[in-house]
């Protein structure tokens, strides 16, 4: 049976792992910043930004920091992989290593886990269990569809770098395709199947990722935020603020106060 065991996060330019974990335990991590090295059955594996890494249970590996260089990352712990009858992924009997397509949806996942976990929560570990196999279903997917070309990449990270400069406006399939040069119903298809999310959702996303900074650092009303990361509808961005974060922004506020000066 699937079983999350723990979850951490790791960071800065101190960082060791010996490897050590009980019979049956498997690992997967994703690079959120910097770099880090694994050695993994005595095989060299550099660990960057967006790229995430499974090693199955029966691999011996350690893991260090890169001298001077300055990483994070977020490891879960978990039995049970290969009894996961149609993920192909959990069946693996060695490592394997990719950039994520997905690894916006995928952090964000990672950081509401580890902000439950780390608060001991109820029920985090069942939190856990979803998204550890949420992050296993969205990375198969993408392994099955086969690598892509970096200019594939390399559009999509262009589409995400226009909404995050340009989120409070209207943002649109037809906007990227303007942007990019290239149809708006490829825009689409391409982005969907590249990071999971629809460009709707990414763009709602990345206006909550910057409200909920707002709440806690702004003394802005509620209101205010709202028209700020662009929504002329208080109501509507309430509504869409608690369905990614499962919480209104007041008890978001609330949960979270401001750290003292």
């Amino acid at each position: 049976m699937l079983q999350f065991i723990s979850m951490r996060q790791d960071r800065g330019v101190d960082w060791f792992d010996d490897g050590v974990r009980d019979p049956g335990v498997s690992t997967l991590v994703l690079a959120s910043y910097g770099r880090s090295v694994f050695w993994i059955e005595q095989e060299k594996v550099i660990l960057e930004k967006g790229e995430t890494l499974f090693i199955p249970a029966g691999q011996s590996f350690y893991g260090k920091c890169i001298p001077t260089v300055f990483h994070e990352k977020y490891v879960i712990a978990f039995t049970g992989a290969v009894e996961l009858e149609g993920l192909p992924l959990a069946k693996r009997t060695a490592w394997v290593k990719t950039k994520l397509g997905a690894y916006d949806l995928c952090l964000e996942r990672l950081k509401g886990l580890y902000a439950d976990w780390s608060d001991n929560a109820p029920y985090a570990s069942f939190r856990g269990l979803s998204v550890l196999l949420e992050w296993l279903a969205v990375w198969n997917r993408e392994l099955d569809k086969g690598p892509l070309s970096p200019e594939t990449h390399q559009a999509v990270e262009r589409m995400k770098q226009y909404i995050t400069a340009n989120y409070q406006q209207k943002i649109t399939k037809e906007t990227l395709g303007d942007y990019i040069h290239k149809s708006p119903n490829y825009c689409a298809a391409l982005f969907c199947r590249i990071t999971g999310q629809t460009i709707s959702e990414y763009v709602h996303a990345t206006r909550m990722k910057k409200a909920s900074y707002m709440l806690v650092d702004s003394t802005l009303t509620v209101g205010e935020i709202a028209e700020f990361v662009g929504y002329s509808d208080v109501s509507y961005f309430q509504r869409i603020f608690k369905r990614e974060t499962g919480m209104t922004p007041t008890e978001y506020r609330r949960e979270r106060p401001a750290p003292s000066a």
